[in-house]
Formats: C-alpha cells, sequence, structure tokens
C-alpha cells in the first residue's frame, strides 16, 4: 500500500473534510476520503482476543486468558507470542488496529474490569503490556493501549472524579504506560472515561499533551473511549485526534466549522488533530488488511497449542499439602474414583464479560479436560471420574444455544427478522440466522432491508429442547427490549407486560430476569419459541440508546441444598476431589463492579462439606482476581486457574496430572478478606468522587508497610519442583544496573521458576516502599541443573521516586538493595549497590 502524503494531504482537505476525519464513520471504521484516496481502517475488541466487527453472529475467535492470567506468566517471551498471534489473527478478520492491551491497576479485588487488566504492579503491568504490544505491532498490526488512565473501577465510570496524588499518578497509575511507550511505542492510546483530579481525562491537556506528549516524546494517535468525549473544543485543544464510536456525537461539521471560523477553535489545532489520524491511518495501511474481505477463523492448530501452553503458565499453585498433586492415575490398585464437582467444571468459563468477551470458537471445560487426561493416562485401568454440579453460581439461567435442535436438526436456534409485531397478517421474516446461543446482543444487528439507524424490529427465535431426564426446569428470560417465552404454544414467561429494570447486558441497560418452573418428561422433545421485540418496544425508561438484545435459558430446579448433598454423597465414595469453582462473567464483567469479595452462591458450603467427607480435596479456582477462601486450610491442594481461554480444560488437567509444572506466579495480592486490602475504605464512587487514599501503597506495598500477612502474597506460586538461588550480585554500569544470580533446580522434576528483582533504598528522605518490583526473568531448568540469570535495568528508572516539590523524578544519591525473591514475601538473595550523586530527570 502507497503512504499518504500527510502534509500534503492536509493542505489539499476542506474544512468539512478535515473535521469528518476526527471522529469514526461507524462502531468500528474511521472516515474515508475518497476524493483524496484515503480509506477507512478498521478496529477491534480487544484484550482477549479479536471479536471482529460484530457482537451479534460474529465469527468464531479464539479466545486468550485473561489479563491477570497471562500477567501470572511472568513470560516476556511467551507473551510476545500471543501479541503475533493476535495479530494473526487481526489480519483474518480484516482489522488495522486491536483496542488493547489493557493496563490500567488492579486497585482492588472488586474492579469489575480487574480480570482484563494484568496487575495490582505497575512495572509488571508495564514489562508483560510491552511483551504483548511489540508481538502485535511486530505482525505490522496497530495496538491501542488502554485506558490512559485510572480507569480502575466501573462505579460511575463515566464521570467519576480519581483524586489522586501527583506522586501516587506518575509512580502507580501512569508507570504501566511510560514503561510501554519506552520500551514498546504503541502507535495509538485510548483515553479513560474517569475524570482524574477535577478534568475528565479526555480533554485533558496536562496528560494528553504536557505528559504524553511533550514529557515522554510520544507521537501517536489518540482515540476516546466508545462515547467517552465530554466537550468539543476542551478535547480537540488537548489533543484528543479521534472521537469513537462514530457517527459523531460532538464534531458535527456545522458546530464544529463555525467554531473554527469564529475563531473558537483554532485551525492549527484542527490540523494537528488531523495530522495524528492520517498517520494513524498510514501504521494501519502497512499491515496489508483488506478491510472487504470475510473474517475469518483461526483453525491452525499451531494457535490452541500456544494458547495451551499460556494458560498452563498463567496457572498458579497456591497450596499442595501432602503432595496431593499432581494427580496419578496408576498409584492405586482396583477401580479408583476422580470425583468432580461444581459450577465451573462444566462451563465455559473462558473469559470475563463486557467488551473483552468474545465468541470463542470453541472452550474446553475443565471436566472434559480432566476426563480426556484420565483417558489418555489411564488406559485400561479402571479410572471413573463421575461429576455433579454442587453448587450453583449463575446470575441468570444458563445459556442452551449448544442444547438446542433447529428443525432440521442443526444446533441451536434459528432466528428470523420481521419488521412488524407478532400476530400482524401478512407477516413475513426479512432475515434468517441460525444461533448457536441463546444469549445475545443485537447492538450491531444490520440488513439491507433494515433503514440505517432503524431501531425498532422484531426477532422470533425457535428451537427444540429435549431434557436428558425427567425433572421440573426453570425458563427464564432477561432483556432490552421485550420478550416472551412459548412452550409447545403456551406463554410461559412474560418480560413484556410487566417488566422491572435488571442490570441485564453489560451497562446494566436491561430488565431483570423473569423464571417460570415446569415439569418435564425425559426425551421428550419440546418447541422453545422466543418472540423478542427490539429496545423501542420496551415501557422501561433507558438512559442507552441501544438497538436491544434478550438473554434466554433453562435448567433442572433443584434447591441449594439439594445440589449439596448430591456432591457429598459423591465425595464419600471418591479417591480424590476436584472442585472447580470461582466467578464467571456475570459477576466479573464491565459495567459493575463485585459488591464484595465472595464466592456467591453455595460454593463455600460446597467446600466445607466435601471437605468433612474427603480429605484428599484439591479447589481449581476460576476468578479473574481474588476471592475469599474461609475453607482454605481444609483443602490439600488449591491452583488459581484465572480465566483461561479456549483451552481452559486443557490447561488445568495438563496441571493437574504433572504433564505441566506449574510456573505461574500471582500477579495480585490475595488478603484474607476484604478489609484489608488498601483500597477498602476508599473504592468506588461517593458522590462522584473517589479519593485513592492508599496513595502509593497499592497491593503488596501496602501489605508489607503495615505488617499484615496477606493470604496469599504478590509473586508467590509453588511448583512440582524446588529450586535454590545463590552468589546474588549487582554491578552497577553509565546507565544501569545488572543483578546476576544462579538458580539451581534441586528437586526431581524439570520446571521453570521466576525469579523476581526488587529494589530497596537503605535511607529514603520520604516514606517509600519497603520494596517495590523493578524486573523479572523467568528460567527453565532441567532436574539438578544450575543456570546464571542475569537482569540488566536502567539505573534511573529502578531507583527514583517521583518528587512532588520539584515535579520531577529523583534518584537519590544513596545505597540500595537488589532484592532478589522468589515472591514478594520470599527474598532469597541480597545485592547492594550506589549511585554517585541525586539526579533529577523526566521523560522514559
Amino acid at each position: 500500500m502507497t503512504k499518504l502524503d500527510v502534509e500534503a494531504l492536509i493542505t489539499e482537505l476542506s474544512l468539512p473534510e478535515k473535521i469528518s476525519l476526527l471522529a469514526g464513520a461507524n462502531a468500528w471504521q474511521t472516515v474515508p476520503i475518497e476524493r483524496l484516496n484515503i480509506p477507512a481502517v478498521t478496529v477491534s475488541d480487544g484484550p482477549n482476543g479479536i471479536r471482529g466487527t460484530r457482537f451479534f453472529d460474529s465469527v468464531p475467535s479464539n479466545c486468550f486468558p485473561c489479563g491477570t492470567g497471562m500477567a501470572s506468566t511472568f513470560n516476556k517471551e511467551l507473551l510476545y507470542q500471543a501479541g503475533e498471534l493476535m495479530s494473526k489473527e487481526a489480519k483474518m478478520k480484516g482489522v488495522h488496529c486491536i483496542l488493547g492491551p489493557t493496563c490500567n491497576i488492579a486497585r482492588g479485588p472488586l474492579g469489575g474490569r480487574a480480570f482484563e487488566s494484568y496487575s495490582e504492579d505497575p512495572v509488571l503491568s508495564g514489562h508483560i503490556v510491552s511483551a504483548v504490544i511489540n508481538g502485535i505491532q511486530d505482525g505490522k498490526i496497530v495496538a491501542c493501549i488502554k485506558h490512559f488512565v485510572c480507569n480502575d473501577q466501573e462505579d460511575e465510570r463515566k464521570g467519576v472524579d480519581t483524586i489522586i496524588t501527583e506522586r501516587a499518578l506518575r509512580e502507580i497509575y501512569l508507570k504501566p504506560f511510560q514503561l510501554a511507550v519506552r520500551d514498546a511505542n504503541p502507535k495509538s492510546f485510548m483515553t479513560a472515561y474517569n475524570k482524574v483530579n477535577g478534568e475528565h481525562v479526555s480533554q485533558s491537556k496536562k496528560l494528553l499533551e504536557d505528559v504524553l506528549r511533550k514529557e515522554w516524546g510520544w507521537d501517536g494517535m489518540v482515540m476516546s473511549d466508545w462515547y467517552g468525549v465530554y466537550s468539543i473544543k476542551e478535547s480537540l485543544d488537548a489533543g484528543l485526534n479521534l472521537e469513537m464510536p462514530g457517527p459523531t456525537r460532538f464534531r458535527e461539521s456545522v458546530q464544529t466549522v463555525h467554531s473554527v471560523v469564529c475563531n473558537e477553535i483554532h485551525r492549527d489545532v484542527i490540523d494537528k488533530n488531523v495530522r495524528h489520524v492520517l498517520k494513524f491511518i498510514d501504521d494501519c495501511l502497512e499491515s496489508g488488511v483488506d478491510p472487504d474481505q470475510d473474517e475469518l477463523e483461526n483453525t491452525d492448530p499451531k494457535a490452541a497449542t500456544l494458547l495451551r501452553q499460556i494458560g498452563g503458565e498463567s496457572l498458579v499453585l497456591l497450596k499442595n499439602d501432602d503432595n496431593i498433586l499432581p494427580l496419578d492415575p496408576h498409584a492405586k490398585k482396583g477401580n479408583e474414583v476422580i470425583a468432580v464437582i461444581g459450577p465451573n467444571a462444566k462451563a465455559e468459563r473462558n473469559s470475563g464479560g463486557g467488551s473483552a468477551s468474545l465468541k470463542a470458537r470453541y472452550t474446553v471445560t475443565p471436566f472434559d479436560g480432566i476426563v480426556n487426561k484420565v483417558k489418555e493416562k489411564a488406559g485400561d485401568k479402571a479410572v471413573v471420574v463421575e461429576y455433579t454440579l454442587g453448587a450453583y453460581l449463575d446470575k441468570t439461567l444458563p445459556d442452551i444455544g449448544s442444547i438446542m435442535k433447529t428443525e432440521t436438526g442443526e444446533t441451536g436456534v434459528e432466528a428470523r427478522f420481521y419488521k412488524v409485531a407478532p400476530g400482524t397478517p401478512g407477516r413475513k421474516p426479512f432475515d434468517k440466522r441460525i444461533s448457536t446461543s441463546t444469549k445475545l446482543f443485537l447492538t450491531d444487528y444490520k440488513h439491507p432491508e433494515l433503514p440505517v439507524g432503524e431501531q425498532l424490529f422484531y426477532v422470533d427465535f425457535e428451537g427444540y429442547f429435549t431434557p436428558d431426564e425427567s425433572a421440573t426446569y426453570e425458563f427464564g428470560c432477561s432483556c432490552l427490549g421485550t420478550a416472551q417465552i412459548f412452550l409447545d404454544d403456551k406463554l410461559i414467561v412474560d418480560n413484556k407486560t410487566k417488566q422491572q429494570r435488571g442490570d441485564a447486558f453489560f451497562l446494566g441497560m436491561g430488565t431483570r430476569e423473569e423464571r417460570s418452573a415446569v415439569k418435564l418428561e425425559k426425551g421428550k422433545k419440546y418447541k422453545v419459541k422466543v418472540e423478542y421485540g427490539t429496545r423501542p418496544t420496551s415501557s422501561l425508561i433507558v438512559d442507552y440508546q441501544e438497538v436491544g438484545g434478550v438473554y434466554f435459558g433453562a435448567q433442572i430446579k433443584n434447591t441449594h441444598e439439594e445440589a449439596l448433598q448430591k456432591a457429598v454423597d459423591l465425595a464419600k465414595k471418591a479417591d480424590k476431589v476436584i472442585v472447580v469453582g470461582g466467578l464467571s462473567k456475570e459477576w466479573e464483567s464491565e459495567g459493575f463492579d463485585r459488591p464484595d469479595m465472595d464466592i456467591p452462591g453455595y460454593t463455600n458450603k460446597l467446600v466445607e462439606a466435601v471437605s468433612d467427607v474427603n480429605p484428599n480435596v484439591i479447589f481449581v479456582n476460576q476468578t479473574g482476581s481474588p476471592v475469599t477462601m474461609p475453607w482454605v486450610h481444609k483443602v490439600k491442594g488449591l491452583i488459581q486457574a484465572w480465566y483461561g481461554g479456549n483451552e481452559l480444560g486443557n490447561a488445568i488437567a495438563d496441571v493437574l496430572f504433572g504433564d505441566v509444572n506449574p510456573s505461574g506466579r500471582l500477579s495480585f495480592t490475595f488478603p484474607e478478606k476484604l478489609e484489608h486490602n488498601p483500597s477498602y475504605l476508599n473504592y468506588g464512587s461517593t458522590n462522584g468522587r473517589v479519593l485513592y487514599g492508599e496513595d502509593v501503597f497499592v497491593g503488596y506495598r501496602h501489605y508489607e508497610m503495615v505488617d499484615r500477612k496477606p493470604l496469599f502474597p504478590f509473586g508467590y506460586g509453588l511448583s512440582y519442583t524446588t529450586f535454590e538461588f545463590k552468589n546474588a550480585k549487582a554491578e552497577v554500569g553509565e546507565k544501569t544496573v545488572t543483578v546476576t544470580v544462579d538458580v539451581t533446580n534441586t528437586g526431581k522434576r524439570d520446571g521453570s521458576e521466576v525469579v523476581q528483582i526488587y529494589v530497596s533504598h537503605e535511607n529514603p528522605r520520604i516514606i517509600r516502599p519497603a520494596k517495590e518490583l523493578k524486573d523479572f526473568a523467568k528460567v527453565f531448568l532441567k532436574s539438578g541443573e544450575t543456570k546464571s540469570v542475569s537482569v540488566e535495568m536502567p539505573l534511573l528508572e529502578v531507583t527514583s521516586y517521583w518528587d512532588s516539590y520539584k515535579n520531577q523524578w529523583l534518584s537519590e544519591k544513596a545505597t540500595y538493595h537488589a532484592l532478589v525473591g522468589a515472591s514478594s514475601d520470599n527474598i532469597v538473595g541480597d545485592a547492594v549497590f550506589s549511585t554517585e550523586k541525586d539526579v533529577y530527570w523526566l521523560g522514559v
């Protein structure tokens, strides 16, 4: 593709054409200027994989492990490969720019998008995000790092004012972005919704112009988050180059031209913003992507292999009493029973919710992964894997798309689209689709027979449900719009004539779920029909202007006590019990924060109960952030499994049965309870503001300063082997300090260890954290092998703090300790080094 002559184009573009370039054409594309051969370029979410340009009826994608899971690999090289795979899949989806990675700080356990970010630690976040960006951009796809800055909660996220000291802003929240600019140079930034110290980020000259461009020397393009623009003049003056999505809400031609010709907005400001948009388009065109191509699935087995490796390395072994793990199907003579219990065992918990979620190409559940592994390892040996639910987790009834059949026998439900309501004489569908999901968001549905902008239409979903057992089943639906469920043409659920507001959809726009119970017979075929009308049909007043959506599902109706008793009965006869629990995208999602740190429902009671009747319990926790574990001392094995993407079940089984030696380390401190977290008193919006009262003492920095032992510390993780560190030393060069340590695998299994380098100041002039992570390296060692590991770090970066009096970084003349750790609370080596003078500096 011929490069754009940006400066020549600026002279040729008319003022209205320039203004049109400063906002998107639609949800996913920029505005083309055909007269001057300026094409549109396409963007796509994101952080967990490349969805493409559709929420509804999207082409399936490979789902990556969630951000906190990927960071727990502590493996830069592996996550570079993850970025490479993302770039490849972007090209297959006709996408020029990936809206990610996300590197906000997981300030506390309750954040709805904590799973999507990487860590509580800014340096771990910065190194991980740089690795992913380098992988993406080396593949000629543009990365859009987000959300700049302090979008660390969902509560009132579009208007909350983050009150924060300059020091905390610099040392914690801006730091991962700063490291990314230094080490990866992302070609695009996305601004956060929130305010920082009284001013929306998307119109902050201080953050966008003074810090990002002037101080850091960055020269890419800044786009808004979706509907995250709040002004015309202020956002343009600050350098918010592109308003998204389109069509524009603020940069309409008539008003903006008027502001320019009346000298409210300088023409140079328009040109400056246009210049960055044109450079962005030029960067995007380097990919050679054809945005008009058909979107394709990536079915390459190498993708599955890589995702399985990332998933395996992300798992953190937190507890292994009596070496209960790895499991050995050959250990017992005679029949062996492995009980798999829990609400996540047969569920596809591949990602959290919101814009990070996508239609996964496939998902291996933990149960399937375990069953397949047992078959592989046990062969003809009599090992029986039995399952029961044990506890409920879903907020709403589960998706039944994968177990429904159409009239012609295809998996899923048939969707017929109409312009008029059910019961209208002569009603004929204008479109038909097959959906393998019954949780559908229609925000980007389009059809040639629907006028542009038309939001009123109707959809009938129809399919056949055949129960596996005779029982009472619950059916239910929630919607943005109206919906009714019919079973064999009899109305059983009405979410149309009487509606109540709920939290359906990731922005909490829809109704509550309405339910009804009916008795069904095993093996009998029942016709299920859902009549749905889009948002304009709803009687509720909705602040958002989305087209709409509907979630409907079903499951056997049991009491919590019945499910629990079945689990206890199974656990009594089992040799080993694997409980797979945690959270889901209904509990961790964009749009809302968690109300507390507990696992909802009966999961805690389940773990207590099965532990009382069986001493050999292993808990596999699937969450994107910490949860309370009141039963932790009763289980022998504990694995933090995150949301593991397509290959989550295989990755879990690989670790459980020892084909992968766990090497993940926690990217997040797990406190015993929420009240111990440093953000506890200052989380969420209070009258439109949030005070970051813990200042720089986020995560492990806080726990160490107040001498409070968490449940599991930052950087912690066990292995099936053991390691020894010796001969730690630090060597200071002109601009660097290099820390070297010898690492030996002293156990009987091959495995990988993470060398974590923390730095502490011997006698600081101000209060500083006891130590701070500055870099890390992962090393693979065969049993008995020793390797020397060296980590070179910028001297100024690892010794500096933000001097709020000088408004500069200060590296003090002082003695420092390079602390080599196996985790934040397990320092195994100390190398002393010194600096010769005070140095003030700015930049990256």
